[in-house]
């Protein structure tokens, strides 16, 4: 590297986030400072400067910091290629062909789910839902699974000051309807909606994760509300679901803990 041109501020930013990267979900600033090798006052400065930019969050329950929706941002071109999206596209096509649903995945970017990869169904009648399509996450079943999973510290500052819109009345209104529904969504594994998003559609997701542990995605199933009895619904097309993203989450790395329950 020529040096007249190297910015070490740049190079060390550009380090705290490749640490983060390495399956390592949340640091403290002591953390990050030792794992860099510079003072706590340089890596404060450089915290705050990727925090402001929305690079880094900070998680105020535990002190800590976690990647932000910006990072999220700058890879949405390159994730509908590759790793995650690569990885699942067989996964959600034959998740497609066991359910006759339109399969998706999504990832969070701030209170939307942003949509990164789709499969549809090959009935004359499917979900019109384009990769790249932002909903919003408190009324979605992907939203839902990927909120389920944050803290509680990350979903109150998204939600707790804000009136929630309703789509539906089975759409959350407050933060604390949805803080419960998350619990219940978190609770089983999954997330199901009949028409609480938009009027007759049915949907199921399911969390997948990483090899850190950490929820890197979602995935679901949508489709005509009642073209599925809402029994087989439930049941057939939600085990195939929560099949399909366990699936996923082996494949790129992640290893349940003994006794852990993430999915149904």
């Amino acid at each position: 590297m020529n040096q007249q041109y190297h910015a070490p501020a740049l190079a060390q930013g550009l380090q705290i986030l490749e640490r983060f990267g390495q399956g390592t979900e949340r640091m403290r600033l002591s953390e990050i400072a030792r794992d860099i090798g510079i003072s706590r006052s340089s890596a404060f400065r450089l915290v705050q400067t990727l925090k402001v930019l929305g690079y880094l969050e900070r998680d105020e329950e535990t002190k800590s910091y976690r990647l932000g929706s910006r990072v999220l941002s700058l890879g949405y071109a390159f994730l509908a290629s590759k790793d995650v999206v690569e990885i699942a596209r067989p996964i959600l096509e034959r998740l497609r062909d066991e359910t006759g649903c339109s399969s998706h995945i999504g990832i969070l970017d701030g209170n939307e789910v942003v949509y990164v990869g789709r499969v549809p169904s090959l009935q004359p009648v499917a979900t019109n839902i384009r990769v790249g399509s932002r909903l919003p996450a408190h009324a979605t079943t992907m939203g839902r699974m990927l909120l389920a999973y944050r803290s509680e510290s990350e979903v109150k500052r998204l939600y707790g000051r804000a009136k929630l819109q309703r789509y539906s009345t089975r759409t959350p209104g407050s933060y604390e309807e949805l803080s419960a529904q998350l619990a219940g969504d978190r609770a089983r594994g999954y997330a199901i909606s009949h028409s609480s998003y938009e009027q007759g559609i049915a949907s199921v997701a399911a969390p997948v994760f990483g090899a850190g542990g950490a929820i890197v995605a979602a995935i679901n199933v949508s489709g005509p509300d009642g073209a599925i009895a809402r029994q087989i619904f439930d049941s057939t097309i939600r085990d195939a679901v929560c099949a399909a993203a366990r699936a996923i989450s082996s494949r790129l790395g992640y290893q349940a803990l003994k006794g852990e329950r993430r999915h149904a």
